[in-house]
């Protein structure tokens, strides 16, 4: 019998409990390196992805049936190590997956859920959520076309970057909201024709002002308030696109419900009805037979150069750099205080593997 070249032992941030405040219910823990089934691969991770919903798993939002202890994770990238015996990858091989429960070192995965990259690069890992997330959800649901006004919240974060990207390539006019003027620099960079940076601007005011027709699309991630601008400031046959609502994740499961029946001071019903506008949410996980294909396109974009992604790995903050599994709640934190450009990404060391 072959002898296995990984180790035996393996660490694997877990939540020991459920709850929305992320460094309080995870730890990390030494489990055994799993074997591969007969169509999975063993991934040693090189870099994870943070994701805003990484807080809804662990207070149990996703899947209410969920006991503790469970891991948690959404997304990696790595190589595979090991490959099942109807296996389509091989051993060697670069891919990114999106799987419950992936912070940990060595992964087990189903083919059918990986998708090889050309290279170990943490850019390609922000295609599997965000950038499907943003590519599939525009396409689905956004009816883009040119001239259309497109606002994007949170437009400076992991998926925002993407839907802006995406909405310009369609020809649209496309305001995004963030949170310094730094961010508001990078917005232009990525061709956002009006960044606003809503510590200093009234968002509402603003729009109602300059764009007193409406705004035709809106991809919203924030919620509250954000929510409410948005409805207010729908156009004929506008529509709303939500794919989160991140104001509201750090909250208890009951604040959580009192903050969304009690916090619009909009009436929703008749924003909706008075202008023959939409109101859609869009969850990945119901779309993923979309993700291969859409994948290779945003591979193509990016090396063709015309896709630019950011990734954010906390070099230069208090905290980071985000390197090694012990910094996955560093990284949960800064995303959450809304400080980071482009999609935050923890890199896994080699050592950390041993």
């Amino acid at each position: 019998m072959a002898v296995r070249q990984v180790p035996s032992c393996m660490r694997q941030l877990i939540a020991k409990k459920l709850g929305s405040n992320f460094r309080e219910v995870t730890e990390i823990v030494d489990v055994p390196v799993p074997t591969p089934g007969p169509k999975e691969v063993l991934i040693r991770n090189r870099f994870l992805g943070i994701n805003a919903s990484d807080i809804n798993y662990t207070a149990g939002r996703y899947d209410p049936s969920i006991k503790p202890p469970f891991p948690v994770g959404f997304e990696g990238l790595g190589e595979v190590v090991e490959a099942g015996s109807e296996a389509k990858y091989k051993v060697g091989q670069t891919v990114v997956y999106s799987k419950f429960g992936c912070f940990k070192d060595y992964v087990a995965v189903d083919g059918n859920a990986v998708m090889p990259v050309p290279a170990c690069d943490p850019s390609y890992l922000t295609f599997m959520v965000s950038g499907l997330t943003a590519a599939i959800s525009l396409e689905k649901l956004g009816n883009l076309s040119s001239g259309k006004v497109v606002l994007v919240t949170a437009a400076a974060g992991g998926t925002g970057q993407f839907a802006v990207q995406i909405a310009k390539r369609a020809g649209c006019h496309v305001i995004g909201t963030c949170s310094s003027d730094d961010k508001a620099e990078f917005l232009k960079t990525l061709g956002c024709d009006r960044a606003v940076n809503y510590k200093k601007e009234n968002l509402d005011k603003l729009l109602s002002q300059e764009y007193p027709k409406g705004v035709d699309l809106v991809y919203e991630s924030v919620g509250n308030e954000m929510l409410d601008t948005a409805l207010k400031n729908l156009a004929i046959f506008g529509r709303i696109i939500v794919i989160g609502s991140i104001a509201n994740y750090e909250a208890s499961k009951s604040e959580t419900f009192q903050q969304f029946v009690t916090s619009s001071k909009v009436d929703a019903s008749m924003a909706l009805l008075t202008k023959s506008a939409s109101l859609q949410g869009f969850f990945l996980n119901h779309y993923r037979k979309e993700s291969p294909l859409h994948l290779q396109q945003l591979t193509k974009l990016y090396l063709e150069g015309n896709l630019k992604v950011f990734t954010d790995l906390g070099n230069g903050v208090p905290t980071g750099p985000f390197a090694g599994l012990e910094k996955v709640v560093d990284a949960v934190e800064y995303m959450y205080s809304r400080r980071n450009i482009g999609k935050v990404v923890v890199q896994l060391p080699e050592r950390s593997q041993l």
